[in-house]
Protein backbone atom coordinates (compact mmCIF):
# COMPACT_ATOMS: atom_id res chain seq x y z
CA UNK A 1 0.00 0.00 0.00
CA UNK A 2 0.89 3.69 -0.76
CA UNK A 3 0.92 6.72 0.88
CA UNK A 4 -1.35 8.02 -1.25
CA UNK A 5 -4.03 4.76 -0.18
CA UNK A 6 -3.87 6.57 3.35
CA UNK A 7 -4.40 10.04 2.06
CA UNK A 8 -7.54 9.45 0.17
CA UNK A 9 -9.19 7.87 2.98
CA UNK A 10 -8.13 10.38 5.75
CA UNK A 11 -8.00 13.76 3.49
CA UNK A 12 -5.67 16.03 2.40
CA UNK A 13 -6.40 18.26 5.20
CA UNK A 14 -2.61 20.55 5.34
CA UNK A 15 -2.53 22.83 9.02
CA UNK A 16 -0.06 24.91 9.20
CA UNK A 17 1.64 28.17 10.78
CA UNK A 18 4.19 30.67 8.99
CA UNK A 19 7.70 30.56 10.63
CA UNK A 20 7.42 34.25 11.90
CA UNK A 21 3.96 33.04 14.01
CA UNK A 22 4.60 32.76 17.63
CA UNK A 23 4.49 29.28 19.65
CA UNK A 24 1.75 30.40 21.70
CA UNK A 25 -0.69 30.64 18.04
CA UNK A 26 0.88 27.24 16.79
CA UNK A 27 -0.05 25.54 20.05
CA UNK A 28 -3.45 27.00 20.21
CA UNK A 29 -4.15 25.95 16.38
CA UNK A 30 -3.09 22.50 17.86
CA UNK A 31 -5.24 22.15 20.34
CA UNK A 32 -8.08 23.83 17.78
CA UNK A 33 -7.42 20.56 15.53
CA UNK A 34 -6.22 18.34 17.88
CA UNK A 35 -3.50 17.31 16.53
CA UNK A 36 0.09 17.20 17.83
CA UNK A 37 1.87 18.64 15.00
CA UNK A 38 2.02 21.80 12.52
CA UNK A 39 3.95 22.16 9.14
CA UNK A 40 5.84 25.52 8.94
CA UNK A 41 5.04 27.05 5.32
CA UNK A 42 6.76 30.32 3.53
CA UNK A 43 5.36 31.15 0.53
CA UNK A 44 4.52 27.83 -0.09
CA UNK A 45 7.18 26.11 0.47
CA UNK A 46 8.07 23.50 3.40
CA UNK A 47 10.64 24.97 5.91
CA UNK A 48 9.95 23.02 9.11
CA UNK A 49 7.68 21.83 11.40
CA UNK A 50 6.50 22.30 14.74
CA UNK A 51 5.12 19.89 17.81
CA UNK A 52 4.58 19.30 20.98
CA UNK A 53 8.07 17.65 21.62
CA UNK A 54 9.34 21.28 20.05
CA UNK A 55 7.45 22.88 22.28
CA UNK A 56 8.55 20.85 25.56
CA UNK A 57 11.99 20.90 24.46
CA UNK A 58 12.87 24.22 23.43
CA UNK A 59 10.08 26.70 25.31
CA UNK A 60 8.82 25.20 28.77
CA UNK A 61 12.61 23.34 29.38
CA UNK A 62 14.56 26.16 28.37
CA UNK A 63 12.65 29.01 30.21
CA UNK A 64 10.93 30.56 27.24
CA UNK A 65 7.71 32.40 26.34
CA UNK A 66 5.70 31.09 24.06
CA UNK A 67 3.68 34.32 23.30
CA UNK A 68 6.89 35.53 22.60
CA UNK A 69 8.94 33.37 20.83
CA UNK A 70 8.55 32.68 17.02
CA UNK A 71 7.99 29.74 15.44
CA UNK A 72 11.13 29.41 13.23
CA UNK A 73 13.35 29.77 16.31
CA UNK A 74 11.87 25.90 17.70
CA UNK A 75 11.06 24.66 14.83
CA UNK A 76 12.69 21.36 12.78
CA UNK A 77 13.90 22.51 10.33
CA UNK A 78 15.38 19.41 8.83
CA UNK A 79 12.35 17.69 7.93
CA UNK A 80 11.90 13.76 6.95
CA UNK A 81 9.24 13.73 4.18
CA UNK A 82 8.08 11.26 2.21
CA UNK A 83 6.06 11.23 -1.59
CA UNK A 84 2.64 10.18 -2.35
CA UNK A 85 4.20 6.75 -3.48
CA UNK A 86 6.24 5.69 -0.86
CA UNK A 87 5.21 2.14 1.07
CA UNK A 88 3.50 2.46 4.35
CA UNK A 89 6.16 -0.12 5.46
CA UNK A 90 8.44 2.64 4.52
CA UNK A 91 6.86 5.19 6.62
CA UNK A 92 6.86 2.66 9.50
CA UNK A 93 10.44 2.13 9.25
CA UNK A 94 11.16 6.17 9.29
CA UNK A 95 8.80 6.58 12.22
CA UNK A 96 10.29 3.83 14.52
CA UNK A 97 14.24 4.49 13.40
CA UNK A 98 13.92 8.14 13.64
CA UNK A 99 11.51 8.30 16.97
CA UNK A 100 9.13 10.74 14.89
CA UNK A 101 5.01 10.54 14.75
CA UNK A 102 4.15 13.01 11.81
CA UNK A 103 5.45 12.82 8.14
CA UNK A 104 4.65 15.85 5.37
CA UNK A 105 4.15 14.05 2.33
CA UNK A 106 5.37 15.95 -0.88
CA UNK A 107 5.39 15.73 -4.12
CA UNK A 108 7.64 17.30 -6.18
CA UNK A 109 7.99 21.03 -4.20
CA UNK A 110 4.21 20.71 -3.12
CA UNK A 111 2.70 19.62 -0.13
CA UNK A 112 0.26 17.12 -0.20
CA UNK A 113 -0.93 16.21 2.97
CA UNK A 114 0.81 15.02 6.00
CA UNK A 115 0.24 11.48 7.47
CA UNK A 116 0.50 10.12 11.40
CA UNK A 117 1.53 7.27 13.54
CA UNK A 118 -1.98 6.59 14.09
CA UNK A 119 -2.65 7.04 10.06
CA UNK A 120 0.02 4.08 9.39
CA UNK A 121 -0.80 1.61 11.89
CA UNK A 122 -4.07 1.70 11.39
CA UNK A 123 -3.27 0.95 7.62
CA UNK A 124 -1.35 -1.46 8.63
CA UNK A 125 -3.76 -3.25 11.21
CA UNK A 126 -6.35 -3.60 8.41
CA UNK A 127 -3.73 -4.76 5.73
CA UNK A 128 -3.45 -7.54 8.37
CA UNK A 129 -7.17 -8.25 8.86
CA UNK A 130 -7.17 -8.61 5.19
CA UNK A 131 -4.28 -11.05 4.93
CA UNK A 132 -5.92 -13.12 8.22
CA UNK A 133 -9.35 -13.30 6.48
CA UNK A 134 -8.18 -14.24 3.36
CA UNK A 135 -6.06 -17.10 4.71
CA UNK A 136 -8.91 -18.32 6.95
CA UNK A 137 -11.14 -18.43 3.96
CA UNK A 138 -8.34 -20.48 2.06
CA UNK A 139 -7.70 -22.78 4.98
CA UNK A 140 -11.60 -23.77 5.38
CA UNK A 141 -12.32 -23.90 1.95
CA UNK A 142 -13.59 -21.30 1.28
CA UNK A 143 -11.36 -19.20 -1.17
CA UNK A 144 -12.83 -19.21 -4.74
CA UNK A 145 -11.12 -21.13 -7.15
Amino acid sequence: MQVKEILNQKGRDIFSVKPEDTVYNAIAKMAEFNIGALLVVEAGKLAGIISERDYRNKVILEGRTSKTTAVEEIMTDKVIRVTSTDSVNLCMQLMTDKKIRHLPVVDGEKVVGVISIGDVVKTVIANQKVEIDSLRNYIGGGYPG
